[in-house]
């Protein structure tokens, strides 16, 4: 049976932020709170970036292109959604539609958006927005950073689906998009 905390009904308390080392993608911060439920006092690490954006691009025939990659964190490939860091300045709908061009060479002219997710809320202050491209032709060739290694492939809309209730997509962000993409198409 679960137990309710007492209602403490305060904030945290950020006493102290200590930069901590620069990172290849985030600025490091050592921030000291206090619990409101109990006045302890914790000392948090907190990633700061940019925010992201990535897209679920629909090509003519029903198919969604992703992009397979290898992903140091678990040294393994994934299947994702195009997508990527924003550029300062930059915003999300520009964003979204550079890093679908650079990493697939798919344009479009039908954009939506799907919304956005805490890019991983434990620790990281950064958003991941969601788009949809509807129509995405391919038209450019891919343009990758240095540190890419991209291969595109498409899945049908049903084969989506049935990967995802399998599991079979491993990246968070693409997993909360595809979702509520899914989710969106059931409720027209």
């Amino acid at each position: 049976m679960a137990t309710k905390n007492k209602d403490s009904s305060g904030q945290w308390k950020r006493l102290e932020r200590k930069a901590g080392p620069p990172l290849k993608l985030f600025t490091t911060y050592e921030d000291r709170y206090i619990n409101p439920r109990n006045e302890v006092e914790e000392t948090m690490i907190v990633l700061s970036g940019r925010d992201s954006v990535n897209v679920i691009a629909l090509t003519r025939d029903n198919q969604i292109v992703f992009v397979r990659q290898f992903r140091f964190g678990i040294e393994a490939e994934t299947y994702e959604l195009p997508g990527g860091l924003m550029e300062v300045g930059e915003q999300p709908e520009e964003a979204a539609k550079r890093e679908m061009r650079e990493e697939t060479g798919y344009v479009s002219e039908d954009w939506s958006f799907l919304g956005k997710v805490g890019s991983n809320p434990v620790f990281i202050d950064s958003w991941v927005h969601h788009f949809v491209a509807m129509h995405a032709v391919p038209k450019f060739e891919m343009q990758l950073d240095s540190g890419e290694d991209i291969n595109l492939v498409l899945f049908t809309l049903e084969e989506v689906q049935q990967r995802l209730a399998q599991g079979f997509f491993n990246h968070p962000h693409t997993v909360s998009a595809l979702c509520s993409f899914f989710f969106a198409q059931r409720n027209k």
